[in-house]
């Protein structure tokens, strides 16, 4: 299915995030409030002001990380609950640090407010959530479907209606003259010629029309005639033979526009900005906890054997600009014109080198690259352009890949897909992940990406 892109939520979601938002935001103003009487006895203006930011920039961090999504769970919710509130808060910091206005606040204050406020929406969040999943299972309830079609594409959308929405659906009807399916699961109730029957007899609120391109001419014939129908049509049109990258449907002027292929860094701008102050900010972070490590690998690598501490190689980035890529230097120096992916007891690689390879060490440097904004903390992880250049043709949609900034770190990464792709097979597999990640990239898919990654460094296909 392809996801809808939209400045607003959709009407059901509306509702239920508005709900929920409007409560934990009361309830956080009432407490700050509560503490600031509490320590002072009055409510001063810095306090009102935090409210009205506190306000304002809940929306978009809560936004962005879904945190009143109706299809997750209680601890999924609760996770993102966390998420969203240390992206308002480290929001609120940052205001506070520009307008050097964070000495007037009260620590005790301020630091209880942080903890009490998380304990309170977490508490109202539970009920809450529970009403909310109720009125959307009464809303699906009464709407009831049908899907015109029964070939494999109207089959697939049966399991989506029925597994994951949950949604009451009545049967397929078949839309030509072809044998029906013996297997299906779902009953077959009729041809087209008894469509309007069955949507009076079984009161059917929304149909489906899941037919192939090449029925076009019946798909316009079967919209006209349900024009006055009081039923909502919805087509679904068949894309599954196309190679689709964040995908989405949106409107241009009036007309209904299906982005087939584009980046999620320039079809969410916003988002794109938050990942990019995550990878700087934890980049910069980093780089000063670790770095009497950085110093005593420097060192090592230096005494280790002739030539420079880091090796930097040309690679693509995000949409096929050349970056250069720093990793400390693991191998001796050689003059081997063909690049050649590192294997396993591979003689050029040094003593130290085999350490730093087996640690991840030597990827540190790349924390550098991050800070530089040339590569982010997560995505596909670049290769040199030769593999590129290689791979490109031999493997479907290779080259998509470069549609996000490369990482440090990816899905494919902590998903066991690290070390030589020697096989085509291996490398498809990691392709495939790759753009598995750009169709579902979020903040929150980053942040879990990232609390993994430490638990795969000690994998044996790293060497």
């Amino acid at each position: 299915m392809i996801r809808k892109r939209s400045t607003t939520m959709p009407a059901g979601r509306s509702l239920t995030f508005w709900a929920q938002w409007l409560a934990a935001t009361s309830i956080l103003i009432l407490l700050l409030c509560a503490l600031a009487v509490m320590k002072t006895g009055e409510v001063d203006t810095q306090y009102r002001m935090l409210s009205a930011f506190m306000l304002l920039g809940s929306v978009p961090a809560y936004s962005m990380m879904q945190v009143y999504h109706k299809y997750h769970g209680y601890v999924v919710g609760l996770g993102r609950l966390l998420a969203g509130w240390l992206v308002l808060l480290s929001g609120l910091m940052v205001i506070a640090f520009i307008t050097k206005t964070s000495e007037m606040f009260s620590r005790e204050v301020i630091l209880t407010w942080i903890f009490a406020g998380f304990a309170a929406q977490a508490c109202l969040y539970l009920p809450l959530h529970n009403l909310a999943r109720r009125y959307q299972h009464k809303l699906q309830a009464a709407r009831t479907s049908l899907i015109v079609g029964t070939g494999e594409l109207a089959l697939d959308l049966a399991d989506k209606l029925t597994l994951e929405k949950k949604e009451p659906l009545i049967g397929l009807v078949a839309a030509d003259d072809l044998p029906l399916p013996s297997d299906s699961m779902y009953p077959i109730l009729g041809s087209l010629a008894h469509l309007r029957d069955l949507i009076a007899t079984h009161r059917i609120r929304r149909l489906y029309i899941a037919l192939p391109l090449t029925e076009a001419e019946k798909i316009e014939e079967l919209y006209i005639d349900l024009l006055d129908s009081s039923v909502d049509v919805i087509w679904i049109p068949d894309l599954r033979s196309l190679i689709l990258l964040n995908h989405s449907v949106s409107e241009i002027e009036g007309l209904p526009a299906i982005h087939l292929n584009e980046s999620p860094l320039t079809s969410y701008p916003t988002a794109a900005l938050s990942k990019a102050v995550l990878d700087r900010t934890v980049a910069l972070i980093a780089i000063i906890l670790l770095s009497p490590v950085l110093l005593g690998t420097a060192i090592a690598v230096k005494l280790s054997s002739p030539g420079p501490v880091l090796f930097k190689q040309k690679r693509h980035g995000w949409n096929g600009k050349i970056i250069k890529v720093w990793k400390f230097r693991s191998m001796r120096i050689h003059d081997d014109q063909e690049v050649k992916q590192a294997s396993r007891d591979d003689p050029r690689i040094t003593r130290v080198g085999q350490f730093i390879r087996r640690t991840s060490i030597d990827e540190l440097p790349q924390l550098f690259n991050a800070l530089q904004g040339r590569m982010s903390l997560v995505g596909p992880r670049p290769h040199a352009v030769a593999h590129n250049d290689y791979y490109t043709g031999k493997i479907d949609a290779y080259m998509a890949r470069h549609r996000i900034k490369p990482g440090i770190t990816g899905l494919a990464q902590i998903s066991g897909y690290r070390g030589e792709t020697e096989t085509i097979d291996k490398m498809e597999k990691r392709v495939e992940l790759d753009l598995a990640y750009i169709n579902n990239w979020s903040l929150w898919l980053d942040i879990k990406i990232l609390i993994k990654t430490p638990f795969t460094l000690l994998s044996k296909d790293i060497y």
